[in-house]
């Protein structure tokens, strides 16, 4: 794609990357087969393609964001589904990103748009937050049907919506501390406690830190750390995500300081993707740069890590598990085969859906901020996963999990808490009560 921005306006590293990025489409459109926006809606607009002639119309004149923009923008659910498809390499995450930070900075959304977004960013990050809000919103949940009727108020409807009749109890193991390993120490690694899925599944971390002090890993609850920052840097809050990951980095080059660590454990895709990305974040960063490459690069999803610990191969169990691919492990982090390798050995039959490098619909705060889309994805999801006539669901990402068990009986577990079940842990209680 040729473009023609000034030299003014290449001096800042920012529209530099994003002109770089720009250059390499050439509009084959390879990306509108795979795109869900573009698959449901069948507008050009709502495809990468559509949207990088936007979004280099807006740059290249040096423009606020208009209500056009915006509305094609907030439509892309950040699957990154087209980066895998570019024969061209176009690095669509990164260019999406500028996008909204500029969004943000030049557009003054609708009042109860700011409102919700801002409650979004208030709330979302903090677990101790997070708790209050849910059981608050089951007070509300009786008004979800009436909310649901005012356009305005849709988001806070699906909010309701997606907010669980009861919330568990907080994680058996105290945040900060030191997990010992059961047998001989092998490794070391700290652990993304997270902000949302300690909340709504704190399980998963569980079983990864009975699984991996099994097998003689140490774990690291570290102090201090927080959310990662991906909600709010998808949302183009640029200061409040690059704090988030500045002091995320200060935590885990404490404990890289203390001991070292072999690997920092993610069970959530969707902060895995954003953490391995930190690197790029604060880049332009001096004092954080080189602090940043170093935590990217210990950045491990917890099946990546587990993979390279040649687990043994179990006999069969006769339970056959569809796994969703989450678009953050395959797309984001092109991880797609390790956690179905995982699961055989373990011993599960893995079926495949059709479709699957299609979104969930559930792409962090997009189901909430875009309940029609979302809601047609998760509908398409649900189909082709029933369709496997599998037993059990198992991915790799809290938002696909809360997604897909709210149009769906079949239960949906992380990867990691049937591999925990496998390898010796307990029965996980989703199993227990539909087996």
């Amino acid at each position: 794609m040729q473009t023609s921005f000034t030299p003014q306006q290449l001096a800042d590293p920012n529209v530099a990357e994003s002109e770089k990025i720009l250059r390499k489409c050439v509009h084959c459109g390879f990306c509108t087969a795979t795109c869900p926006t573009y698959v449901t809606l069948g507008n050009e607009l709502d495809s990468p393609r559509g949207r990088i002639y936007l979004i280099k119309d807006m740059l290249e004149n040096d423009r606020p964001a208009d209500a056009q923009v915006v509305t094609h923008i907030d439509r892309c659910l950040s699957c990154l589904a087209c980066v895998t498809t570019c024969p061209s390499g176009v690095d669509y995450m990164h260019l999406v990103d500028h996008a909204r930070i500029h969004i943000e900075n030049t557009y003054r959304r609708p009042l109860m748009d700011r409102l919700i977004r801002d409650l979004l960013a208030l709330v979302l990050p903090y677990p101790k937050r997070f708790r209050v809000a849910l059981k608050l919103a089951r007070l509300g949940q009786p008004f979800a049907p009436l909310l649901h009727k005012i356009k305005t108020l849709k988001p806070l409807a699906s909010m309701l919506d997606l907010a669980p009749k009861t919330t568990p109890a907080p994680s058996a193991f105290a945040n900060p501390s030191t997990q010992v390993p059961q047998v001989e120490k092998r490794g070391r690694v700290a652990i993304l406690t997270g902000c949302a899925q300690p909340v709504l599944d704190p399980g998963i971390n569980d079983a990864t830190i009975r699984l991996l002090t099994r097998l003689g890993v140490e774990v690291v609850l570290p102090e201090g750390e927080g959310c990662c920052g991906a909600l709010v840097h998808h949302m183009g809050r640029e200061e409040q995500a690059l704090a988030s990951a500045r002091h995320n980095v200060d935590v885990w080059m404490r404990e890289i300081d203390k001991g070292g660590l072999d690997a920092i454990i993610i069970t959530a895709s969707g902060c895995g993707t954003t953490i391995k990305d930190y690197a790029h974040m604060l880049r332009l960063d001096a004092t954080y740069a080189e602090k940043a490459r170093t935590v990217s690069g210990l950045a491990k999803d917890i099946t990546e890590y587990l993979g390279g610990l040649d687990l043994p191969s179990l006999e069969r169990n006769g339970l056959t598990v569809a796994y969703h691919s989450a678009c953050s492990m395959q797309h984001g982090q092109k991880i797609t085969t390790v956690p179905k390798l995982l699961l055989k050995a373990a011993g599960f039959t893995v079926r495949d859906p059709a479709e699957g490098h299609l979104c969930c619909g559930s792409a962090g705060t997009y189901n909430i901020l875009q309940p029609e889309i979302s809601a047609e994805l998760k509908a398409r999801k649900v189909r082709n996963i029933e369709a496997t006539k599998a037993d059990i669901i198992a991915t790799g990402n809290i938002g696909c999990m809360t997604q897909i068990a709210s149009g769906t009986a079949m239960p949906i577990l992380h990867t990691i808490e049937l591999l925990d079940w496998a390898y010796g842990g307990s029965r996980p209680k989703k199993i227990a009560m539909t087996q």
